[in-house]
């Protein structure tokens, strides 16, 4: 072992008012409290760096680490402050920057103006000795490819002036802004790299030597290396795993060079690229991984590899057992980035965020205790709503893993039995290609907060106002093609019906939408197709709920929780509200028992008091549509038949749906949806809707969709056929997941016959990027797995679709779920259900983990 490779250590940490959670720009205060020597200003006044003296292990710098930041946070008790090691406030904006007044920062601010404004972040500078500055330089080139994954560990800065930034450290990208950031390329010795400083100097881009803000470089006086890219580390011992895998990467860097072999070279591209993409993803997605031609690996994957790597030096600096320890609890609590993102999901509150990272930061070594014990056995995964990265369930979600947690197998089988036979005696069911099996609900549902459910509400009432705006206008005086928004081919597509363009022009075209929805391993929520024809799937939703309070009434049940039920009032509003008045009933057309919806067809009709007909009840008298002996006036036909309405016969042959269509011409009897919505909702259209809420409404989409492309441009089509393999692909006037490709998943054989498909008939088809779902645990047998799931929620048209208020999200949604090992969640695909628990406004928010005093 070298007589060098001493740590030191150098934090950059916020100062937070602990009433507002805002920054205090108190610095100067606090400063004048603390010793010079291990305490300093930085260029924001709302920032104090601490320093620590030179130790030889990893638990040293850990007991130094603490020590300074419990001295800096007794102080700043005292002005009512906390402390936060994270690489950007929560509540930060750039609005909240105020300059430390020295002659050297002033010039900075008035050489670099916006980026010196931005620096509102903070960072943790590791110092590992080496022989000599020559050495330093010579190692720098090296371990320039292990830093990524150090950069992962540490991200914490996803949010930035109010929002999430969709980084897991934008202080990264923010940090890389400046002239001197990044890595230095070749240098064969410190007298090399002295020169190219001088030259920068000289240059007039940077003011001085103390501004070389390189990825990692020498120190200027002595034989150090310090390591520049991390976030600040509210966990100490995160910033302690980091400190020794630098260590050891130096180490492995020293030995190659003292062995004489030559340096694995990474380009300077592809060092970019692979820090952005830790800045991106941190530990939720992927990393470049440091062979000479990078490619993408699970992060963990990455962590993990690193380790292994370095294992004989880290055993050499007696480290290997303390990193793989602290290395497998980050991989299992996820870094700070998550841990922010999943104290945000609770409540939609920043302030909850804060004192996350303010109790983390106060808190001891290892973090704070878990508030629930771990899920033992279930296979974590990024992205799953009910479990955190350390196992344990999310706050929502405690008492009902508890409550599942006391059953014993036997109980639980009898609960599994309960509910098969609750779905059999409700004859729950669905229907895949003329045979009907049972619809499997899982018995642990799926938790919606209020703060969620109040942004899906306001995105999808958005989404919902734009696409009654582009019906009436398609099939009105289609100003949207005059103004050049669409082609003209619009009204060639192959939802077009030139028929429905004979309705009366204020009818309200989809009084009744569907929208599937998807989270990523984010957490944030994407809209994946619009449902506009004949929705299903909400007396899906009302029976998860009814089973869930036969077979386990015990199952606790959250404050606020929303009745699924409600949603029939709306239903009726859409159906005979405003404009669709009259005498007559509602009714619901079905196309009978071998619809492959019938049972929902059934208890919307029965729940909802609607009249259950099909073709052969209908009749025309009089110039309304009547059915019975009676000639009972139909005013409203929610319309679920398979055939377009136009092309429907009784068993008779006669055409009856044609002369249905001729009384709504009319005006006589109102049409729940209307034919020819598929103009708005086939899978090619789905890419234009944020261009038309812009046109329509002016505003800017409340929920961003999956990125797609459409095969009938020339330029899209050239890429996705080169991407076949990587991509969803799906028919433009598929449902049911019938026609989907999923690329990752597919043979060689399935890619090339899509790709000869797409370039057969290019306008079928449309191409999205493979969203890695968020999953739910489910039961297989006794134990829970993960199964990824997507969301179908309904917003109804309760008046004549002129106003806002006219549109309303109906308070249910169907959560689905796809078969082990699959991400297509259609009933028609073998994919199942939860009950989806929405907590209303009034909901009582979770007790939090952590006080944002100490």
């Amino acid at each position: 072992m070298s007589a060098e490779l001493t740590l030191g250590a150098e934090e950059e940490l916020h100062l937070i008012d602990l009433e507002s959670g805002k920054l205090s720009a108190r610095a100067p205060q606090l400063l004048s409290r603390l010793p010079k020597g291990n305490y300093s200003a930085e260029i924001q006044r709302t920032t104090v760096e601490t320093n620590t003296t030179v130790t030889t292990t990893l638990d040293g710098l850990r007991t130094e680490l603490l020590r300074l930041r419990g001295d800096l946070i007794g102080a700043a008790a005292e002005f009512g402050l906390g402390v936060a090691a994270v690489g950007t406030a929560p509540h930060s904006e750039f609005a909240d920057f105020e300059l430390t007044t020295t002659g050297r920062y002033r010039r900075m601010q008035e050489q670099y103006r916006l980026l010196v404004d931005e620096q509102l972040i903070c960072g943790t500078q590791i110092h590992v000795g080496v022989a000599d500055r020559d050495m330093a330089v010579q190692i720098a080139q090296r371990v320039s490819r292990d830093i990524p994954i150090l950069l992962a560990l540490s991200a914490s800065s996803p949010f930035l002036n109010g929002h999430d930034t969709g980084y897991a450290s934008i202080r990264t990208t923010i940090w890389q802004r400046w002239p001197s950031a990044g890595a230095t390329g070749y240098l064969a010795s410190a007298a090399e790299y002295d020169e190219m400083l001088n030259d920068l100097i000289a240059s007039g881009v940077i003011a001085d030597a103390k501004m070389a803000y390189f990825d990692v470089r020498p120190s200027a006086h002595e034989p150090t290396l310090e390591l520049r890219v991390c976030d600040a580390c509210p966990i100490v011992d995160d910033a302690v795993l980091i400190a020794g895998l630098f260590r050891a990467s130096v180490r492995a860097a020293e030995l190659e060079i003292e062995d004489g072999r030559p340096p694995l070279g990474i380009r300077a591209p592809l060092h970019r690229a692979a820090m952005w993409q830790a800045a991106r993803g941190g530990l939720s997605g992927h990393l470049l991984d440091s062979t000479e031609h990078p490619r993408p690996v699970p992060a963990a994957q990455a962590v993990r590899g690193l380790i292994r790597r370095l294992r004989p030096q880290l055993e050499e600096l007696g480290d290997f057992d303390e990193v793989r320890r602290l290395a497998q609890t980050t991989l299992a609590c996820g870094n700070s980035a998550d841990r922010q993102r999943a104290a945000f999901a609770e409540r939609g509150s920043l302030t909850d965020v804060v004192e996350l990272v303010v109790a983390e930061t106060h808190g001891p070594a290892g973090g704070l205790e878990p508030a629930a014990s771990a899920l033992r056995g279930y296979r974590m995964r990024a992205g799953d709503e009910a479990v955190g990265p350390s196992a344990a369930p999310r706050p929502h979600y405690r008492e009902i893993v508890d409550f599942f947690r006391t059953l014993t197998p036997d109980a639980l089988a009898a609960r599994s039995g309960g509910r098969d036979a609750w779905t059999a005696d409700a004859q729950l069911d669905f229907g895949v290609g003329g045979e009907f099996t049972p619809f499997e609900i899982d018995l642990v549902p799926r938790v919606i907060s209020a703060f969620e459910w109040a942004e899906l509400g306001a995105g999808l009432t958005q989404r919902a106002r734009a696409i009654d705006a582009f019906l009436r206008d398609i099939y009105g005086e289609q100003k949207v093609i005059a103004d050049g928004v669409l082609p003209a081919s619009t009204v060639d597509g192959a939802g077009w019906r030139a028929e429905a363009a004979r309705l009366p022009h204020d009818t309200v075209r989809a009084p009744i939408m569907g929208f599937d929805l998807v989270r990523n391993e984010f957490g944030a929520w994407r809209v994946l197709e619009d449902n506009l024809r004949a929705p299903s799937g909400a007396a899906y939703a009302m029976a998860a709920r009814r089973l869930m309070d036969a077979v386990v009434p015990d199952l606790p049940r959250p404050d606020g929780l929303l009745d699924p039920h409600s949603a029939l009032s709306a239903l009726r509003q859409s159906l005979g509200g405003a404009k669709k008045t009259g005498l007559g009933a509602l009714a619901l057309l079905s196309s009978g028992a071998a619809s492959s919806a019938w049972f929902e067809h059934r208890r919307l009709a029965d729940d909802a008091g609607l009249l259950l007909v099909t073709a052969d009840d209908l009749d025309i008298h009089e110039g309304r549509v009547v059915t019975g002996e009676r000639r009972t006036v139909i005013r409203s036909l929610y319309v679920r038949i398979d055939p377009e309405l136009i092309d429907l016969r009784n068993n008779a042959g006669r055409s009856i749906g044609a002369e249905i269509f001729e009384v709504a011409v009319a005006g006589n009897v109102f049409l729940a949806n209307a034919p020819g919505n598929g103009v708005a909702d086939d899978k090619a259209m789905y890419c234009t809707v944020p261009d038309l809420i812009a046109y329509y409404l002016d505003e800017r989409p409340l929920l961003e969709s999956v990125p797609t492309y459409r095969t009938s441009d020339e330029a899209e089509r050239r890429s996705v056929l080169e991407r076949v393999g990587e991509l969803v692909t799906k028919p433009v006037d598929g449902e049911g997941g019938r026609g989907v490709l999923i690329g990752p998943s597919a043979t060689a054989a399935q890619i090339a016959e899509r790709r000869s498909e797409i370039a057969r008939e290019p306008a079928a088809w449309v191409a999205q990027e493979v969203v890695a779902l968020s999953s739910l645990p489910a039961y297989t047998g006794a134990t829970l797995e993960p199964r990824h799931v997507d969301l179908r929620a309904f917003v109804y048209v309760t008046g004549d679709g002129t106003g806002a208020g006219d549109f309303e999200i109906a308070d249910l949604a169907l959560t689905r779920v796809a078969p082990t090992g699959s991400l297509v969640v259609n009933s028609t695909q073998g994919g199942g259900a939860e009950d989806t628990w929405i907590l209303g406004p009034g909901s009582t928010p979770d007790e939090r983990t952590a006080s944002v005093r100490p």
